[in-house]
């Protein structure tokens, strides 16, 4: 089973490459972006057909090591 785990700064934090992008958007003539936020995806192959015991493994998982969850957030998605 594929599962994601999408991994994003709280808000508040800083995120010097989200306003990198944005800048780097103004300069390509894109108006009007506000703000943009950079995070990632990691996308996990596991043996488990459960989902809630799949959900439940990737949410230790970033709990663990995946999610500095000081400060990022996350959230686990079932296909």
């Amino acid at each position: 089973m594929k599962v994601r785990a999408a991994i994003m700064l709280k808000t508040g934090v800083l995120d010097p490459q989200g306003e990198a992008i944005r800048h780097a958007l103004g300069t390509l003539g894109f108006v009007g972006v506000e703000g943009v936020r950079q995070g990632k995806i990691i996308e996990i192959d596991l043996a488990e057909t459960d989902a809630k015991k799949a959900e439940a493994e990737v949410q230790r998982m970033c709990e663990a090591l995946l999610a500095n969850t000081v400060i990022e957030s996350y959230e686990v998605e079932l296909p």
